[in-house]
């Protein structure tokens, strides 16, 4: 899908969006988000960017553990930001959270100017995928850290028969239901089951330029945590 028309998908569901992937995901969202930060190593005063932020969800959990950061996040969704915007101010009125409307490949954003980067649920959006990756190594700071989330799909046995009936037959009726915009909700298994295996990924990763790399599978591989580090050398 061409980014335009997924701005304008999100920008359609943002109302019902944090309402969604708590009803749809049974909150394990929050959960999955919080392992990623948790992850996250960032010095006094430092400053992190979050890609793909929507709603500003990842944002606010950085704050909620690291309150004296800068906290920087862009979205192509102008709806999406406006809403995090808010949810931000409101969540901690003081932090250092500031929104761009952009995209991973045009980073409004110095080289060597981050000391960690996460993305959450954006990375199958992006078509130049391993651009995207070589711009997030660019501006990180030598030894910052990147961290992506992403829906993956169970390998094998019971539980992929029962994720793929549910996420692939259930979970576009109620999105559809509620948001109004059953498209959007067929999309996302779309995506997640064109995602490539956690090997295949970290590769990519490999070959922008990241080291030490791992990944972590999240609620019986529903989801999978990717981490990786730029170069002291670099």
């Amino acid at each position: 899908m061409k980014p335009d028309a997924i701005s304008a998908m999100f920008d359609h569901i943002a109302p019902k969006y944090d309402f969604l992937n708590r009803l749809l995901s049974l909150r394990r969202d929050v959960y999955w988000r919080r392992e990623m930060v948790r992850v996250l190593e960032i010095p006094a005063g430092g400053a992190v960017l979050d890609v793909a932020c929507g709603t500003g969800d990842v944002m606010i959990e950085v704050m909620r553990r690291e309150p004296d950061v800068r906290v920087y996040g862009i979205d192509i969704s102008k709806k999406m930001l406006h809403i995090g915007y808010q949810k931000a101010g409101a969540a901690n009125p003081g932090a250092r959270a500031a929104f761009f409307a952009a995209d991973a490949l045009h980073l409004p954003f110095p080289a060597d100017s981050m000391h960690a980067i996460t993305i959450a649920f954006g990375i199958r959006n992006i078509q130049d995928r391993s651009g995207a990756l070589e711009n997030f190594r660019e501006i990180l700071k030598a030894g910052g850290t990147l961290a992506v989330l992403e829906l993956n799909t169970p390998s094998q046995g019971l539980l992929r028969s029962l994720y793929l009936l549910y996420f692939q037959k259930i979970l576009p009726g109620i999105g559809g239901l509620f948001s109004k915009n059953t498209g959007a909700y067929q999309y996302l298994p779309a995506s997640v089951l064109n995602f490539p295996p956690p090997e295949v990924f970290a590769t990519q990763m490999r070959d922008a330029g990241f080291r030490d790399i791992a990944w972590k599978s999240l609620s019986a591989g529903i989801a999978t945590l990717y981490v990786g580090q730029k170069s002291n050398e670099a």
